[in-house]
């Protein structure tokens, strides 16, 4: 069992960064694959990055490549979105997930467990 808690959300200018954290709870956390979704009003669940659980490999959304980075400390049990150059369009609920398949996936069904999410909102 994997409990998941975001932060780092708020309201940011366009052209500016903000870094997310999913801190996570269970002994089994680094043998799990995790990515970040995010959801606008009225939009469906969009993938936005996910990391393997070595680390070693990581794989994004085409709308947030050259501009976001997910990185993870298996250590601390937390995995960070790193989000520089922000659109308006970026404005959404960001949501942590981890998957038991340990490889990434942008396929929300792959994943097992979820937090609660965290708003980010980018102001033009």
């Amino acid at each position: 069992q994997v409990q998941l808690a975001e932060s780092g959300g708020g309201l940011v200018q366009a052209g500016g960064s903000l870094r997310l954290s999913c801190a996570a709870s269970g002994r089994t956390f680094s043998s799990y694959a995790m990515g970040w979704f995010r959801q606008a009003p009225g939009k469906e669940r969009e993938f936005v990055a996910a990391i393997k659980w070595t680390g070693g490999s990581t794989y994004y959304g085409d709308s947030v490549k050259g501009r976001f980075t997910i990185s993870r400390d298996n250590a601390k049990k937390t995995v960070y979105l790193q989000m520089n150059s922000l659109k308006p369009e970026d404005t959404a609920d960001y949501y942590c997930a981890a998957s038991r398949a340990s490889w990434p996936s942008g396929r929300a069904s792959d994943y097992d467990y979820w937090g609660q999410g965290t708003q980010v909102t980018v102001s033009s």
